[in-house]
């Protein structure tokens, strides 16, 4: 497996996770939330990896959407969803004035993971159609002008 399919297996993972912990009377909305911001993070490692840009160490959605920019612009359809989700990896992780968050801030942040995460898978699968097209067609060189 390839570094960017683990990161979008990674990001798969949270987005399932992230369904599966708000259903049922036994729902975890502050957990499920914070796997939608993991979600979208890693998604976006996904990308930078598949375009081999140098990944940092950050969790900050804002600012790996703005590196996805760099090499697709794009990537800015997608800017304010960063906003939204990048609290999510500690808001509800540590005890403070708010234990859980709202269901339908949980449902409408995976929404916004679901859509991140399928934006880049499309964004992946489709440089790699025309890759694999350009290969393709390419013609074949052989040695001292062969035919």
């Amino acid at each position: 497996m390839k570094p960017y399919e683990t990161w979008l297996k990674k990001a798969k993972n949270d987005l399932v996770s992230s369904k599966k912990l708000i259903k049922g009377d036994d729902s975890v909305l502050d957990t499920s939330i914070y796997h939608t911001q993991q979600c979208a993070e890693k998604a976006l490692k996904g990308f930078l990896s598949f375009k081999q840009y140098p990944l940092e160490k950050t969790h900050d959605i804002d600012y790996l959407i703005e590196c996805c920019m760099e090499c697709d612009i794009e990537f800015e359809t997608i800017l304010d969803y960063g906003d939204i989700l990048n609290p999510y990896s500690t808001l509800f992780r540590y005890p403070g004035p708010v234990l859980d968050p709202e269901i339908e801030d949980v449902r409408e942040a995976i929404k916004m993971a679901e859509k991140i995460f399928n934006f880049v898978k499309k964004k992946i699968e489709a440089e790699e159609k025309a890759q694999l097209h350009d290969s393709e067609t390419e013609p074949e060189v052989k040695p001292n002008g062969q035919k």
